[in-house]
């Protein structure tokens, strides 16, 4: 009988290499892999050919599973199979409910191991040339979710719309309208903002503006989920990459 275990890995932002060595290896041992719909599929290709691997995909508009379920199957597989990969996108503990699934598995007395990943809100603008910090821009940065678990936007985005810091907001896409109605009220119609969908893929998309036009921009450009909202005055700090992405990896493997 194989020891029930339950790993949650974070399988980044959608670049498949975007991933950690010791995930990659965790993903190789697993003996059943629940994978959501925002990871990129190509990191199934690391694993065991005997693996079981099931879609549990959690999108807004789209749940194969519910919380509930996924937990049960946690628990199920565990203890019928062994090592279970809970394959989350970005990093796990950053709304992505890791730590709910494993105290949930502890107490089933299942052993429970989590591999960081490289979150969405930190890679996402890293990728557009946008940083989150910049010495005269800004010092510090809060990352929030647009939507809480009763549907309502956070109490956290006026908080943070009164700071000078900058904002990036995760599920925040329907919620836009309210979002920039916040800042708004803060007198930061001129502020900002940067828009990206489908981040560190070859479907990413862009858009920038300020809290007063970005709803024209998301309207014109036809933005929508998966997407980043970045607020600050860091988005017109925005660098210059010189490589594409393409051209990058070209010159790693060649090098």
């Amino acid at each position: 009988m194989k020891t029930p275990k339950l790993t949650v890995v974070g399988a980044g932002p959608g670049d498949p290499e975007l991933i950690t060595l010791k995930a990659i290896k965790a993903i190789a041992s697993a003996d059943v892999i629940l994978y959501d719909a925002l990871i990129n599929v190509a990191l199934l290709d690391y694993a065991s050919p005997h693996a079981e691997l099931i879609f549990v995909g959690k999108r807004k508009g789209c749940y194969a599973y519910q919380q509930d379920q996924i937990n049960d199957l946690i628990v199920a597989r565990a203890k019928s199979h062994g090592h279970v990969l809970r394959l989350k996108g970005g990093d796990p503990f950053i709304f992505g409910r890791g730590a709910e699934e494993i105290d949930v598995a502890h107490q089933h007395g299942i052993e429970t191991y989590v591999v960081p990943g490289i979150s969405s809100a930190l890679a996402v603008p890293a990728y557009q040339g946008i940083p989150l910090t910049k010495r005269g821009a800004s010092e510090s940065f809060w990352v929030i979710t647009g939507t809480t678990k009763s549907h309502q936007l956070s109490n956290d985005v006026k908080l943070a719309a009164q700071s000078k810091a900058t904002v990036v907001i995760l599920m925040g896409m329907g919620k836009l309208s309210e979002i920039v109605a916040v800042f708004s009220s803060e007198g930061k119609e001129h502020t900002p903002v940067a828009i990206i969908q489908n981040g560190t893929t070859k479907d990413e998309k862009f858009g920038v503006g300020t809290v007063a036009t970005i709803c024209d921009v998301v309207k014109k450009q036809n933005l929508a989920n998966p997407a980043i909202i970045v607020i600050g005055e860091v988005v017109n700090q925005r660098v210059q990459l010189d490589s594409a992405l393409t051209d990058l990896n070209h010159q790693l493997l060649t090098a």
